[in-house]
């Protein structure tokens, strides 16, 4: 039997031998008193062996000890060491016994547990203290009589619920798992242990998360009055919590310290000078929702899932990601990280106060409407019967809700049905930074605010139409298919008879007297050239060079798409132009680089294992990168130079679909490719005006803050001042000609006329070689039956115009 029970038992057998001479001694009433003091000690002693035994439920035993397994967040970390935030069920992270600073570990003694040093997991003198005052005189004040180390038992084995004898059942179990503890670890070990399992306020467990959430800052950096604040905590965690009752908090450190002074561990004038000191909070709150990167930790969160089902523990079972205390090791870059969010802050916060002006309250009022049925609090009326105006009439019920504000979030008097209009008209972005070498995303933000918007922006689920950021897509694999850059092409209206009489059109009726070559098209993002190139290099060879580029998301086989009709992701376009920057190879997205346990011993690599794909020529995407290059100094994006005053090598392009639904603008430098989209979740609400609500005006301010605070980081001047390749002589020919001349020959000009609309029948670039012979084939009888369907009712109109002409005669 351990020592605890063999000196329970030597101190039984004195008490019984001690009782049993008093019998022969005395008689009567007296020996009854006797026999009932008997009685209860070997009732006592009895119900300690019966719960030591397991009678009401097992005991840990030591080797259960000695692998203490608490649930311990799992921490996601930036490339550059920096904590980016933890998935848990209880927020917790260890600490190791050396990194408890003194005036922590004093504070703590102190106040829980005076007589640490000196007792072995059970203070005697405590118990007699918490019988004679608390029991006997009914002194609240007087405390309770567990350790440290008792404590400690019960945080590891939280206590449980039984018919009758709860409180001494718990109470002898805490007492003997404490016992075996102490045989177990060392009073530093103790300690450690004890502050990495007890909880601190707003959901906060051990102390490194404690020191990181109220004061930003580790363990071992906490000042003594910071520590007198967190211990002060323990007595009552939500009544002591200094950012919710700061003057509470301030008096139960005051409490601390002195307790400090009185046990020696501090002098008479440090108590007095660390009570006069304000709290002094520095207070981030680092959850599921905050932190650097929310979207693209929940992002990575299925895949890590995953990893943690199909990987095994030495005991067999497999990882968990909320409680095993694993690292996670990512491409992100914490720096960029940060300045990516705060570009999307600063500059959406501007683009909004002008969307604000434009907004149709109708508009809004209507989109609001078509969303109620979504909420969850309307099917749950619904469920109970409501009807339509009896659940209208609840949510237009006003109560108080935290709402979304650029200012900082704020609790407000608002109907959950104002509070949906409020949230659908903020502007959502999406903005992701690559490295187009290796893959490395570095930068990811997928949205405004992840705590109320929590739908990614950036990911490939989800999609929006990318506007003119697809051209470039369709000018290489013009090149591709041997169209020459100085191939002039007109840029004339056409409508396609063949195509319910589609006519592209162009942002600027000038345009259209006009032929281009593929710089000068590009550059002044002609539509009407776009189709036509399209057409040239054929729709199958463009899908086909945008999937080896790494676009995964269905491309539609029509015309349209060279203007970019199609829906594609942040994620798939930024890769998509990487390809530019990467010398015509894509790369596959990399994010996690290894995922090491609790103890920092690695158990899985991360390579970009995908070998890079020649998706285009080297010439054809340096060519490229030359006419995007154009497109910054002199097109659509040059306010990169004259409004952020950036002086980097970029090329880039910008994007808007129709009625100004979705801006766009990717940014491509030498080491970094920075995609960003800005539009409404709902696309029914979106910019009236094309100059505030184009590509130009809302994305490209958001890349240009981004690069602007990289620039002036002198740690990043690798990235800011690389350059991109020159072109060789030959390539440079091939580019050598004029943007532009007109299309109109001397006869148009003498006479001032204008060329009409081409009338013509969409055909696919003879170099187009998707498809079997038979699916030509068939295409083309399927067209040919067009024309005749069309010509038939052609037919049958003139016919009735000449029955009623004639019922008229």
């Amino acid at each position: 039997m351990e020592s605890v029970f063999v000196s329970i038992w030597k101190a039984l057998r004195s008490a019984v031998q001690w009782m049993v001479q008093g019998l022969r001694k005395r008689r009567g009433v007296v020996r009854w008193l006797v026999y009932g003091i008997v009685f209860i000690v070997l009732a006592g002693a009895g119900f300690v062996v019966l719960v030591w035994a397991g009678v009401f439920g097992e005991v840990p035993g030591r080797s259960q000890l000695q692998s203490i397994n608490n649930q311990v967040a799992t921490e996601v970390y930036s490339a550059d060491s920096v904590l980016l935030g933890r998935y848990y069920l209880q927020e917790r992270s260890p600490v190791t016994p050396d990194q408890i600073p003194d005036g922590l570990r004093n504070a703590l003694i102190s106040t829980e547990d005076a007589r640490f040093y000196s007792h072995h997991g059970i203070d005697i003198l405590s118990l007699f203290r918490v019988f004679v005052k608390t029991l006997a005189l009914q002194d609240a004040s007087a405390g309770g009589g567990s350790t440290i180390t008792q404590q400690l038992a019960k945080n590891l084995f939280p206590r449980r619920s039984y018919t009758f004898l709860s409180m001494p059942i718990n109470k002898v179990k805490e007492m003997i798992v404490a016992h075996r503890i102490e045989q177990l670890y060392s009073k530093q070990e103790i300690l450690a242990l004890y502050l990495n399992t007890i909880p601190f306020g707003d959901n906060v467990f051990g102390i490194k998360t404690a020191a990181e959430r109220f004061y930003s800052k580790p363990v071992q950096s906490l000042a003594t009055d910071e520590s007198a604040v967190l211990i002060g905590m323990l007595k009552a965690t939500y009544r002591y919590n200094p950012r919710v009752y700061p003057d509470r908090a301030k008096q139960r450190r005051n409490v601390v310290l002195a307790q400090m002074e009185k046990y020696g561990h501090l002098t008479v004038k440090e108590a007095d000078e660390l009570q006069a000191k304000p709290l002094a909070l520095k207070y981030q709150r680092l959850s599921h929702n905050e932190g650097l990167a929310p979207y693209f930790r929940s992002y990575i969160k299925a895949e890590l899932l995953a990893w943690c089902r199909q990987n095994k523990k030495a005991d067999g079972s497999p990882y968990n990601l909320y409680t095993d205390g694993l690292k996670i090791y990512t491409t992100i870059d914490s720096r960029l990280q940060q300045f990516a969010e705060e570009a999307v802050r600063s500059q959406m916060a501007i683009i909004q106060s002008r969307f604000n002006q434009q907004l149709s309250k109708t508009t809004l009022a209507s989109v609001g409407k078509s969303h109620l049925s979504q909420l969850a609090s309307y099917k749950e009326m619904k469920r109970d019967g409501l009807s339509e105006d009896q659940i209208t009439a609840e949510l237009k019920k006003k109560g108080t809700r935290r709402v979304f504000d650029w200012k900082g979030e704020k609790e407000q008097e608002i109907s959950i049905y104002d509070s949906l209009l409020l949230h659908l008209k903020f502007l959502q972005a999406g903005l992701l930074a690559m490295d187009p070498h290796t893959g490395a995303l570095r930068a990811w933000v997928g949205g405004i605010n992840h705590e109320f918007f929590q739908y990614d922006h950036v990911r490939e689920s989800t999609k929006r139409q990318v506007g003119s950021t697809f051209k470039p897509v369709v000018y290489a694999a013009a090149m591709e298919q041997g169209v020459s850059p100085c191939d002039y092409v007109s840029a004339r209206q056409t409508s396609y008879t063949n195509m319910e009489d589609w006519t592209p059109q162009n942002s600027d009726a000038g345009t259209y007297d006009q032929k281009y070559s593929m710089e000068g098209g590009l550059a002044g993002s002609v539509n009407t050239v776009s189709v036509k190139l399209i057409e040239q290099a054929g729709i199958g060879n463009t899908i086909r060079m945008a999937e080896r580029m790494g676009i995964r998301s269905e491309l539609p086989r029509v015309p349209s798409l060279a203007l970019g009709t199609a829906s594609i992701s942040v994620l798939e376009m930024v890769n998509a132009y990487s390809a530019f920057a990467n010398q015509g190879k894509h790369v596959s997205p990399a994010y996690i680089t290894a995922i090491a346990d609790s103890h920092g011993v690695v158990l899985d690599h991360f390579v970009n294992r995908d070998e890079p794909v020649a998706a285009i020529s080297k010439e054809t995407s340096a060519m490229m990168l030359h006419m995007l290059r154009r497109v910054v100094n002199e097109g659509t994006g040059s306010s990169l130079r004259t409004r952020f005053g950036l002086s980097n090598d970029i090329a880039g392009k910008t994007g808007t679909t129709q009625s100004n639904t979705d801006g766009w603008f990717i940014a491509i430098t030498p080491r970094l490719v920075i995609g960003c989209w800005v539009g409404a979740d709902d696309p029914r609400i979106h910019f009236k005006s094309t100059a505030l609500g184009q590509g130009a005006a809302t994305a490209l301010p958001v890349v240009g803050r981004f690069l602007q605070q990289m620039n002036a980081d002198p740690s990043f001047s690798r990235l800011s001042n690389a350059k991109f390749e020159s072109l060789t002589p030959a390539q440079m020919k091939k580019l050598d000609c004029e943007l532009s001349k007109s299309d109109r020959n001397f006869l148009d000009k003498l006479f001032n006329r204008k060329k009409g609309v081409k009338e013509t029948e969409y055909q696919e670039g003879k170099q187009d070689n998707a498809g079997s012979r038979a699916e030509r084939t068939q295409a083309k009888e399927e067209r040919q039956q067009a024309r005749e369907v069309k010509q038939q009712a052609k037919k049958e109109r003139r016919e009735r115009r000449e029955r009623r002409r004639r019922s008229r005669d």
